[in-house]
């Protein structure tokens, strides 16, 4: 079983662009629904995800804080596409920026389609109390926000949110 210490923060400007050293395009799409989770009737996301040339099937705990249990497995790309389509809600396309700063690497997702706008960088942490520097280009933290969780987006994009 593996653990996922994540914090999540939404970016104050582009500062972050430059830094970027690598860009890995992902779509992905769950099994289950924003509401089964959100009612208690599921206590797991499942989640398909296509990475660049790879594909993952993903289960995570539904958690608020920080620390999750996360099962992530590869299978193939052909597995994937198959799976997308059976999925629920709509998926989740992104580019996923990876940005080295003072030790940590930060995943800044840029998102695209329905969700288009929304700029969130994540951290994951070998500790839930590790210390880290915060770039200057970082936002509001937004780590128990469950809005922000993907598998929201994927039910209720960024584009339909009432300003």
């Amino acid at each position: 079983m593996g653990i996922e210490i994540e914090r999540k923060f939404l970016v104050a400007d582009d500062g972050w662009r430059a830094a970027a050293h690598e860009i890995v395009p992902m779509a992905q799409g769950y099994i289950n629904d924003a509401a089964s989770m959100e009612s208690g009737a599921q206590k797991a996301s499942v989640r398909v995800r296509i990475q660049g040339d790879a594909a993952y099937l993903n289960l995570k705990s539904r958690e608020i804080g920080h620390t999750r249990q996360e099962f992530d497995y590869p299978i193939p790309v052909t597995d994937a596409r198959a799976l997308l389509a059976l999925c629920v809600g709509g998926l989740v396309d992104k580019r996923r920026h990876l940005v080295r700063h003072a030790g940590h690497l930060w995943e800044v997702d840029e998102f695209l389609g329905e969700n288009a706008g929304l700029v969130v960088a994540e951290i994951e942490l070998d500790d839930a109390d590790e210390a880290f520097e915060r770039p200057a280009w970082l936002g509001e933290e937004v780590t128990d926000d469950v809005r922000y969780f993907n598998l929201a987006l994927a039910a209720h994009p960024y584009s339909r949110w009432s300003r």
